[in-house]
């Protein structure tokens, strides 16, 4: 083999190596990702920069209530007719079937369509939505991070308790989010990471409460 050869070889595998790393660091430590919709207005807005951090893809350290989280968009919404008080589970029906769409879809997230909530109930709490307010476990729930004139209303998953595995959010930005209230649960194995701080613009960099 000679010298140009082994020169373009050892860059091809420097360059694999650097992308291996970079894709195993995207997956289980952090990855930016962007606000594309109003639902978490006006903690979040369109077209913000995010830090995700995924190590509870390592630790399997579950989010906790207040932590707003992105996580895989379940197959449908529920209507009114369809919940079932009793079990609140998001539907997830068209999953990837071979190991190459599996590797686009959860590694590369191409084509994956994901939400960004706020979690408000983890499992084993009981979740009441009842005259505009949420109740945890029969206490009001104190969220001074939504506007004053918001009111919380759902008419189709409103009383219930997450289950093992689970958690229920919803965005901040209540009459124009589509979260758990007509999802159902997330279960933690769709959660994709914890938001962990904004970076643009600027002048907001910084963590969000």
């Amino acid at each position: 083999m000679n010298e140009n050869v082994r020169n373009i070889l050892e860059w091809i595998y420097c360059v694999i190596i650097a992308l291996v790393l970079a894709l195993i660091f995207r997956y289980f430590i952090a990855t930016p990702t962007i606000v594309k919709q109003r639902s978490m207005y006006p903690t979040l807005q369109e077209n913000q920069r995010l830090i995700l951090n995924r190590t509870s893809r390592i630790t399997k350290k579950a989010p906790k209530v207040g932590d707003i989280i992105t996580f895989e968009a379940p197959t449908k919404a529920y209507t009114n007719v369809e919940a079932n008080q009793s079990n609140p589970v998001a539907i997830y029906d068209n999953q990837p079937k071979n190991i190459f769409s599996k590797f686009a879809y959860y590694v590369l997230e191409i084509t994956k369509r994901s939400y960004i909530k706020r979690v408000i109930a983890v499992e084993g709490q009981h979740v009441v939505i009842e005259n505009n307010k949420v109740l945890i476990n029969g206490k009001e729930l104190e969220e001074s991070y939504l506007k004053p004139d918001v009111i919380t209303e759902s008419n189709v998953f409103y009383d219930f308790i997450v289950p093992e595995g689970y958690i229920f959010a919803m965005g901040d930005n209540r009459s124009k989010s589509t979260d758990c209230r007509e999802l159902g649960c997330i279960p933690l194995k769709k959660v994709e990471g914890i938001v962990s701080f904004r970076f643009w613009p600027f002048n907001q960099f910084g963590k969000i409460q």
